[in-house]
């Protein structure tokens, strides 16, 4: 891993999977282990503890993604916060399906005759949307449009949502940061236009609401959720260092943004997600968040120069006939520390090259997509790139620890793992 995260003579480049969890976060959450341990609903002393825990990382989430406190509901990650948002907008659309029925005073009408709820997204999204997505289609809950990313730009094109628009619309759900290539999508402008579509909509038509999974993009981007335009975005605490936990920005929970909950039993966090809080783990969230809000930019910095640098020797080690820069997209923005790369040539699939590889752990792809088998990413097929560059992607993202002298390592593991696939191919004669 990096110098500061393991005495390991492996060096880490999956930082997108997931990261080391913080020292700072680690000793908060301890101290939040010892001295706030009583139930957060409680008047004695560590109970009182455990909820001015709980308020204070609430601020702190919410001062990192530029929103309010009350607007922060913490979950047990990502996936859940996701689940939520999807659970709340095909509950939303019923309600107000029903609500429209009461006021016109029409009779109850078959539901087998009713139209489905519909929701866009893209084809290069996490498999806590798109699984999400499929589950609710084959259960006949909902309809959606898998929009086509550019093939030139590696992104959601505005256009192609707003053309997407049906009037039983009521989600459109866009990453913000892509996990395989670190492409940014178009969320505040996409968001700008919904809400255009939104004011000229008539009551009869459901509002149709605003998320964007952020997992990638906090602690790596500095994001402001009025800007952005969103009802809803996605946190998740171990993408920044944090604790496996996550958090759901919702704006005015349950009074501009509708929020219902998926589970039912005390009154935690305001009946959206009850449940006794998960003190400590909340603690280390609202540590880690704190550490974004001071450190941020030196962070970004910092990942891009060495993401740059490790660029710039894979060109020169390699040379540029013999690479393919899979998160490269004319035009685009990506993320400081992702770069997905393929190098060239038969026998150099991603699997095999990092099975010889002595000290570099990185991927090939998502870490959710490891029970797919060799199968390129479905992201980089979808994003355009040919299926036999697909096949031979790394996917190497640096952290806030990775050094040059890290880089010049894992460069110099890639070409001797190079050098031994090609000498046991010619030896073979493949």
């Amino acid at each position: 891993m990096g110098k500061n995260d393991s005495s390991s003579d492996c060096i880490y480049m999956d930082y997108n999977a997931t990261t080391p969890v913080d020292a700072e976060v680690i000793q908060t959450v301890l101290e939040a282990m010892q001295e706030a341990w009583g139930n957060p609903s409680s008047s004695y002393t560590p109970g009182k503890k455990a909820k001015e825990l709980i308020d204070r990382s609430r601020q702190s989430v919410a001062q990192m993604v530029g929103g309010r406190p009350e607007d922060i509901i913490f979950t047990s990650g990502g996936t859940e916060a996701n689940n939520l948002v999807f659970h709340t907008a095909i509950k939303y659309f019923w309600d107000h399906q029903q609500q429209q029925r009461h006021n016109s005073g029409s009779m109850d009408t078959d539901p087998m005759d009713r139209p489905l709820p519909h929701i866009i997204t893209s084809n290069i999204e996490h498999d806590s949307v798109q699984l999400v997505m499929d589950n609710l289609i084959k259960e006949e809950k909902a309809e959606a449009t898998f929009l086509p990313v550019s093939k030139v730009t590696g992104c959601v094109e505005v256009g192609d949502v707003i053309a997407a628009v049906r009037p039983t619309t009521c989600l459109v759900s866009l990453m913000l940061a892509n996990n395989e290539t670190g492409i940014l999508m178009p969320i505040a402008k996409v968001c700008q236009q919904v809400k255009s579509l939104n004011q000229q909509r008539g009551p009869e038509i459901p509002r149709i609401l605003l998320h964007t999974d952020a997992a990638q993009a906090v602690g790596k981007l500095q994001l402001d959720v009025l800007d952005l335009g969103v009802d809803y975005l996605t946190i998740v605490g171990h993408k920044f260092y944090g604790p496996r936990i996550g958090a759901l920005y919702v704006s005015g929970p349950g009074k501009n943004s509708p929020l219902y909950p998926m589970f039912f039993g005390g009154g935690q966090e305001r009946k959206f997600r009850p449940g006794t809080e998960n003190t400590p783990m909340i603690a280390g969230l609202g540590k880690a968040a704190e550490l974004v809000v001071r450190n941020l930019e030196a962070y970004a910095s910092h990942m891009q120069e060495v993401r740059d640098y490790m660029e710039e020797k894979l060109l020169t080690v390699f040379g540029k006939d013999r690479l393919h820069f899979n998160s490269h997209f004319e035009g685009s923005e990506r993320l400081p520390n992702t770069c997905n790369v393929s190098i060239l040539g038969p026998n150099l699939q991603g699997r095999t090259v990092l099975l010889h590889c002595r000290r570099l752990l990185a991927s090939v792809g998502a870490a959710c997509h490891s029970d797919k088998g060799n199968r390129p990413s479905h992201v980089l097929l979808n994003s355009g790139i040919p299926y036999e560059v697909a096949e031979n992607a790394l996917r190497l993202s640096v952290g806030r620890a990775t050094s040059k002298e890290d880089v010049d390592a894992i460069i110099e593991d890639l070409k001797q793992a190079v050098s031994e696939i090609e000498m046991c191919a010619a030896q073979s004669g493949k």
